[in-house]
């Protein structure tokens, strides 16, 4: 058994395994369909790899599909009462790339709250205002990142806090699982900064930081 599942090989999967690896957790990476793309991942970051293909049963009792929001409504739909009991940790931000001007979800919902409908795991938004590359280290400009995670069931918050603080992350719960609607439009606010290339300043290796009060 895995401590965590990341599903997918793109760069946010990779930046994932880079935070289990730096966190200690053994992780279970599943390719779509190529599995020497998963192995070459976990031979590149060493840690404590099992890999395979999507269909093969999953080990981790935290699940973290790193790919597009319809791609991971299938894989849950696609794995059913089997993600009982474990932590669905959705990381989309749902862009309608027809027109790149919103979300591909409906006003007065949420990617995470779509998931919600079709699984019965528990399903946590988190890591959806973090970009791949910046998670590789953990930290842009000597600041720790901050990983934004909102949920309904304490226990399966909580697991990915932990995992986050293991990671040398910074994790801020804001609240229920409705709060990832102000989460996707934040990591889509993130999204259309780094796609300007009117700001050379915020190419994909930026971060969003909320800093307290000293």
């Amino acid at each position: 058994m895995s401590d965590i599942t990341i599903i997918g090989t793109g760069n946010m999967a990779r930046g994932l395994a880079s935070r289990a690896v730096a966190a200690g957790k053994s992780v279970q990476l599943l390719a779509h369909e190529d599995k020497a793309k998963a192995e070459s991942i976990a031979s590149e970051l060493g840690g404590t790899f099992t890999t395979g293909v999507v269909g093969d049963p999953i080990d981790g009792s935290i699940v973290i599909p790193a790919i597009y929001f319809d791609a991971s409504k299938t894989i849950a739909t696609q794995y059913g009462d089997s993600l009982a009991g474990k932590v669905y940790v959705d990381i989309t931000n749902p862009v309608d790339f027809s027109t790149f001007d919103g979300l591909a979800v409906p006003a007065g919902t949420s990617a995470a709250e779509e998931l919600q409908k079709v699984t019965p795991a528990k399903v946590v938004k988190a890591f959806n205002t973090t970009f791949g590359g910046t998670l590789v280290s953990g930290a842009v400009s000597g600041q720790q990142l901050d990983v934004l995670i909102a949920g309904d069931d304490e226990t399966a918050v909580k697991a990915v806090s932990d995992f986050a603080s293991a990671a040398s992350l910074n994790p801020v719960e804001v609240g229920p699982l409705r709060r990832a609607q102000q989460l996707e439009q934040t990591g889509f606010l993130n999204i259309l900064l780094s796609a300007n290339e009117a700001l050379p300043a915020y190419q994909w290796n930026s971060a969003l930081k909320f800093l307290p009060a000293v």
